[in-house]
């Protein structure tokens, strides 16, 4: 088999036999999963897709295994990205209606507070939605759904009475980078500390957090197995976090306090950050960013951060089916 211990960290696809079923032809089914290679050693090998789902693969199924060229991380589609943006970003309380992904987590933040909807909801799409109403009246939160900008579900939501939510806090883009391409020169006189736990130091200046139920918000920030939380200074004048999903890495909550400013603090945070992700196996690195701030723009556009896609949150007019059923 061309692919050994020495091939870890490639990407790599595999074709194996799926024992006890039979293929098309009357011989053995057999399955295909590409991704990079995490882990081989000599019995498993151990695939990660693009998603952050692993794959394990017996070496005596495997037909076939070798390299193939590395991938590109804008061509992960919008709906996969973002299910990997909501690990990155758990809320505390959460429901599965097929695909779909009810949060709720005391109002904090949209995408902690709001359904998911990538994938199919397991029912017709007015029982999905009373589902989904039904579910954020019994956490006292309004109805809400995250949906990608352009997808089939825009139309469906309006067609039954939802209507985009307006102000600033509307929606956001999703911007990508490759992590090993982002600048990471040190910015001088600046010493950046990571850690794996936020206080309430840190939180002062995460303006998001403000009048927010701490415990709520460190549950959310926490909340993934692999996070760092970055700081210039004590108490600090520069912060920052990073989740990682696989060979994702969610960027977020990088703020600098007035006054120190254009210093390259928040340069030196996102360098610090990358180097953690980079070092537990991240390649690729998102964030999100409302599109009516263009200094925050700029910023990520000079660090190497392009357009991925947007989403919008919608809500339910008047004129929307009233819930019928119970939120499960």
């Amino acid at each position: 088999m061309p692919i050994d211990a020495g091939d870890i960290g490639s990407r790599v696809v595999i074709r194996s036999r799926l024992p006890g079923r039979n293929g098309p032809s009357g011989g053995p089914a057999l399955t295909d999963v590409i991704g990079e290679l995490e882990a081989y050693d000599g019995t498993t090998a151990v695939v990660v897709r693009r998603d952050g789902t692993r794959v394990s693969v017996p070496v005596t199924d495997i037909v076939v295994a070798k390299r193939v060229p590395a991938a590109t991380g804008r061509r992960i589609s919008a709906e996969d990205l973002q299910r990997i943006c909501a690990e990155g970003w758990p809320a505390p309380v959460t429901e599965p209606l097929g695909d779909w992904l009810l949060r709720a987590a005391g109002g904090f933040t949209g995408r902690a507070n709001s359904a998911l909807v990538s994938g199919e909801p397991g029912m017709e799409i007015p029982q999905a939605l009373a589902r989904v109403t039904a579910f954020y009246h019994h956490h006292s939160l309004p109805p809400r759904a995250q949906v990608v900008v352009g997808a089939p579900w825009v139309e469906a939501l309006e067609s039954h009475g939802w209507r985009r939510g307006s102000g600033s806090r509307g929606g956001a883009l999703v911007m990508v980078a490759a992590l090993r391409m982002a600048p990471t020169a040190p910015v001088a006189g600046v010493s950046v500390s990571v850690t794996g736990r936020v206080d309430h130091v840190w939180l002062s200046l995460y303006h998001r957090a403000e009048a927010h139920d701490p415990a709520v918000v460190r549950a959310v920030l926490e909340g993934p197995r692999l996070v760092a939380f970055a700081r210039v200074g004590d108490p600090p004048i520069a912060i920052g976090r990073m989740a990682v999903t696989g060979t994702w890495a969610g960027l977020s909550t990088v703020e600098v306090m007035a006054g120190h400013r254009r210093r390259g603090l928040a340069t030196a945070v996102v360098g610090a950050l990358r180097d953690w992700a980079v070092e537990r196996g991240a390649r690729w690195c998102y964030l999100q960013v409302t599109e009516d701030n263009p200094a925050a723009l700029t910023m990520w556009d000079r660090l190497g951060f392009r357009r991925h896609h947007a989403y919008r949150y919608f809500e339910p007019t008047q004129s929307a089916a009233p819930a019928r059923t119970s939120p499960g």
